[in-house]
């Protein structure tokens, strides 16, 4: 079974880091805790729908494109 929360985890990482923001920016721009982006990124939070949409507007991308993850060419899990 795939591990949703870690793939989704690394690519908000992999995107962030395509972007040149460092997480504390990510997560202002987001208006979510630090930490919590943190945990989100290593696949040990399971972020709600709003989360989403939020990380992907700061992201500038839409919440699919976080969704389309394809781990040979994205960040590894």
């Amino acid at each position: 079974m795939e591990d949703w929360q870690k793939r989704f985890g690394a690519r908000v990482r992999a995107l962030r880091k395509e972007r040149g923001l460092t997480q504390e920016r990510l997560a202002v721009d987001a208006e979510i805790d630090l930490t919590y982006l943190g945990g989100i990124e290593r696949g040990r939070r399971n972020p709600t729908l709003s989360v989403i949409v939020r990380i992907a507007e700061a992201l500038q991308v839409s919440p699919s494109a976080i969704f389309d993850y394809d781990p040979t060419t994205d960040a590894e899990v």
